[in-house]
């Protein structure tokens, strides 16, 4: 099989991570008796230096073009302390989800034996832990409507959800635990807000259609307290953008390293 591969190596560490997973693919492709074939763009910072597009026109043209995209991460200190920056490199990574419709993150958290004295936490408690985040990504709060007051002094960043944006994450959610242990934990925050109320209502609504996934629901401020306490009790956890942009980092604490946590989008 030949595959044609878009490869967005981005900003910091992206491009040294890039070209190992590239040694990597070309092994496979070795061993399997695969082709593919890279072609580079850019994202992110870099592109914004070079261009002044995080995402310019190129590069998703290319994304577009390919079978798959190898990204690397994106982000440099020099937008992260400039809160009056106009273009962010992040903006890149949200128009890119946005336009190739990129609606579930899968990040998968597992210990390996050799690297469990890196992990911060005692080993008893991260050995054999094994579970998938599932976030979803084109939604939420990262791209409702926001914005400034005339004076500056108020800002605004409004959190939307709809129903079927909702139902097509869980139904993979479902999907993924009936390939594992048939666990499913329901992450929100339906005890404050309408969004996770609607969250809430879906997933009950969708559990009687799969009998033998064992569901449970939890508050995000509990989730991010049992992903330390207890890692193994978890097989997939299902949550919105913002609450899993922020557990699934979390969750690398368990492994020692974010670099030990690949995600696929």
């Amino acid at each position: 099989m030949e595959y044609k591969i878009a490869v967005l190596a981005g900003d910091g560490i992206g491009p040294e991570i890039v070209e190992q997973a590239i040694k990597v693919l070309k092994a496979v492709g070795k061993k399997f008796k695969h082709v593919f074939h890279f072609t580079e763009a850019l994202v992110g910072a870099t592109a914004i230096d070079q261009v002044g597009d995080p995402f310019p026109e190129e590069t998703f043209r290319l994304c577009m073009d390919s079978d798959a995209v190898l990204f690397g991460s994106i982000g440099d200190p020099k937008y992260d302390n400039d809160p009056k920056a106009k273009v962010r490199p992040e903006q890149g990574l949200l128009a890119m989800r946005k336009k190739l419709g990129l609606y579930a993150n899968i990040r998968p958290v597992t210990t390996f034996p050799s690297l469990i004295h890196k992990s911060p936490l005692r080993s008893h408690l991260v050995e054999g832990a094994d579970f998938v985040v599932i976030r979803e990504l084109t939604g939420g709060i990262y791209y409702g409507e926001r914005g400034r007051s005339e004076d500056l002094n108020k800002a605004f960043d409004t959190m939307v959800y709809t129903r079927p944006e909702i139902e097509r994450i869980l139904e993979l959610a479902f999907e993924y635990a009936a390939k594992r242990n048939r666990r499913l934990t329901v992450v929100d925050k339906a005890n404050v807000l309408a969004t996770s109320r609607l969250w809430r209502e879906v997933a009950q609504e969708m559990e009687p259609k799969h009998p033998d996934i064992e569901v449970d629901y939890m508050f995000v401020d509990n989730a991010a307290m049992q992903i330390i306490q207890w890692p193994k009790k978890f097989d997939v956890m299902v949550t919105s953008n913002m609450f899993g942009d922020i557990l699934s980092d979390e969750a690398s604490v368990i492994t020692g390293s974010l670099g030990l946590l690949p995600s696929a989008s």
